[in-house]
């Protein structure tokens, strides 16, 4: 009985980690490095997948710049050429072996746009959520019902499932309600 809870509040933690990382590539008005961290570059002649994060640097310089600076020069050009062919929308400037790309300022049909990209990637996460939470109670219930708990244990393990749900949905809408606040200031 344990095990399926402790597997459930598992799932579902991957699912918010999940979410995280997507929230942290939309847009805002403000220069951010995780805009770029997760966007996928075909290194060294396209033998290699490699995340923006994983081959360089990313910081900001200033409140609408970033600044990308590769763990090895050789990689320069895949990284630009990646950002390049995401759908973020950069252009980078490269310098040397550096790159420097202007985020610009969004418009208000823009900042909508992201805002209604946020609500919806937190959905797809409760939808998920609702997913395992139904197969982990139909665990319980089989559990049940083959008599290796009890009718108190079931619904005691139900508690735990429906309060650890309860605790995500508030964190989730937390998490909405900060990114959207974050993509609607100008």
């Amino acid at each position: 009985m344990i095990e399926i809870v402790e597997e459930y509040k598992t799932s579902i933690a991957m699912a918010v980690d999940e979410l995280k990382e997507a929230l942290k590539g939309i847009r805002t008005g403000r220069a951010n490095p995780g805009m770029l961290e997760t966007i996928v570059v075909e290194a060294y002649g396209g033998s290699t997948k490699l995340k923006v994060k994983e081959l360089a640097s990313i910081t900001t310089e200033g409140a609408d710049t970033l600044v990308v600076v590769p763990f090895d020069p050789s990689t320069t050009e895949d990284i630009n050429r990646g950002i390049l062919n995401s759908d973020i929308g950069f252009t980078p400037k490269v310098q040397g072996s550096t790159m420097y790309i202007k985020v610009p300022a969004l418009t208000e049909e823009q900042r909508q746009k992201y805002s209604k990209i946020v609500a919806q990637k937190v959905e797809e996460t409760k939808q998920i959520m609702r997913d395992f939470r139904n197969d982990a109670r139909k665990k319980l219930k089989n559990m049940e019902e083959n008599k290796e708990i009890s009718k108190d244990d079931l619904f005691r393990a139900e508690k735990m499932i429906d309060d650890t749900a309860t605790q995500v949905n508030n964190q989730l809408q937390q998490l909405k309600d900060a990114k959207q606040k974050e993509i609607m200031s100008v």
